[in-house]
């Protein structure tokens, strides 16, 4: 599992963590019931604060991605497709909304927004 900390990001270094581990499972590339690093572990990989780690994975749980087993450790949810579909739903009108804000700030109609949406929608991804 890669997790990159950008120290200068507005973004917490907790929420990070936790955004990182959820991509890496969103994206299949840990399974279901995989154990996770320990706290310990990943806190001392990351040279970060133990509580950091704590909070991100308490978090993750609360979401339904990971469970705590006492006694065994921490290891990925079981796949639930409705809580997967809305992850990625909600990364997807990020994106969307970010787009947008780009298309108005070069003075983008809608109309030739959605002309591109379109044509990226239509089109070879190999390209």
């Amino acid at each position: 599992m890669k997790i990159i900390i950008k120290n200068g990001s507005p973004i917490p270094i907790y929420e990070q963590v936790k955004n990182a581990i959820k991509d890496e499972i969103l994206q299949g590339n840990v399974s279901p019931g995989e154990k996770l690093p320990s706290v310990r572990s990943l806190a001392r990989e990351l040279s970060i604060s133990i509580l950091t780690v704590k909070k991100s994975y308490d978090e993750l749980e609360l979401e339904g991605f990971i469970e705590s087993r006492q006694g065994l450790g921490t290891f990925v949810g079981n796949y639930d497709p409705k809580l997967r579909f809305e992850e990625k739903q909600k990364k997807l009108e990020e994106s969307l909304l970010s787009a947008i804000s780009m298309a108005k700030d070069i003075g983008m109609t809608k109309s030739d927004l959605i002309k591109v949406l379109e044509y990226l929608y239509e089109g070879d991804f190999n390209d």
